[in-house]
């Protein structure tokens, strides 16, 4: 069943166009209120599992295991390099990410196999920062 388009659903996907990098239904939501929109927390979350299920967001779980969304700029399936710190996010292609998976899937007599791969790390900036900290 398709979803309406409402006010709150378009004003959430603004929202989300607007965050940088990946963000939680939660943040998202902070954003919202603080802008006195009157969205609540159950209609973000709606929201945005709805803008995931279309494609028109990336979702993923963090190391932590919060679901996180941003703004799809891809279409078709993708991968992600995330930085820990600074939520800087690069999309990929994964061509040997790709095969692997298939290769795994028939080897244990799946079919239809379906994956899911984000690498976390930290970005050239933030580990240099880091490296910074540590040397003084």
């Amino acid at each position: 069943m398709a979803q309406r388009n409402t006010w709150q659903r378009d004003r959430v996907r603004e929202a989300l166009a607007d965050a940088s990098g990946f963000v939680s239904a939660q943040s998202l939501h902070a954003t919202l209120r603080d802008e006195n929109t009157g969205i609540g927390l159950a209609t973000v979350y709606r929201a945005l599992a709805g803008l995931a299920a279309q494609g028109d967001a990336d979702s993923l779980q963090s190391p932590e295991g919060e679901a996180l969304y941003r703004a799809c700029t891809s279409t078709g399936h993708h991968h992600h390099l995330i930085c820990r710190s600074c939520g800087l996010t690069v999309e990929i292609e994964a061509t040997d990410v790709e095969q692997w998976a298939r290769r795994t899937a028939e080897n244990h007599g799946f079919r239809d196999a379906e994956h899911i791969v984000d690498i976390f790390g930290l970005c050239a900036s933030c580990a240099r920062a880091r490296d910074e900290r540590d040397a003084n």
